[in-house]
């Protein structure tokens, strides 16, 4: 399976591509920056074009989208709630099974812990990917921890579905 991972932002959108399988594998990690000085619809057009451009080039099975985190700043908010949205768009559009995550889930899922500040999901996803470094920058690293997430959840259901299934046979023996 391969699972699309993404952390919304409109000065940077973080990414990572990830394969499931018995050991995860990285596929590509990265970021859609957009400028500035644009005005904000121009920039959720940049962010939609990018997603986008990833979903045609890696066809994945699945996205996994962080979900809305309550900044201090409503402004702040509200302009991520927009750039969730091309990005969901482009999602349902292309036909991928979305999964959205809220930041702390995302933390527990890759740390064990759902305040680990930045540097220890980055640590932690080095250790589950065999990788030498962590992916940079750290929106890119959000990207992947989101579709990690994504990937333990689907193996956990798909064993708890298959042990279900077992004990439903056994018991109609």
């Amino acid at each position: 399976m391969l699972i699309l991972g993404i952390d919304p932002g409109t000065a940077v959108t973080g990414y990572g591509v990830v394969r499931t399988g018995a050991q995860p594998v990285l596929v590509e990690c990265g970021v859609i920056r957009t400028r500035p000085d644009r005005p904000l619809p121009a920039r959720l057009k940049d962010i939609s074009d990018g997603v986008r451009e990833l979903l045609a080039r890696h066809r994945p099975d699945a996205m996994a989208v962080e979900d809305v985190f309550y900044a201090r700043n409503v402004r702040t908010t509200i302009v991520l709630g927009h750039a969730r949205g091309v990005i969901l768009l482009a999602g349902a559009d292309a036909g991928v099974e979305i999964h959205e995550y809220p930041p702390a889930e995302i933390k527990k899922a890759i740390t064990g812990a759902g305040n680990a500040t930045k540097t220890q999901v980055q640590f932690m996803i080095t250790k589950l990917l065999r990788l030498k470094s962590a992916p940079q920058p750290a929106d890119a690293a959000d990207g992947v921890a989101a579709a990690l997430t994504c990937a333990m959840r689907q193996a956990l259901t798909h064993a708890l579905a298959a042990r279900t299934a077992t004990l439903a046979t056994r018991s109609a023996r």
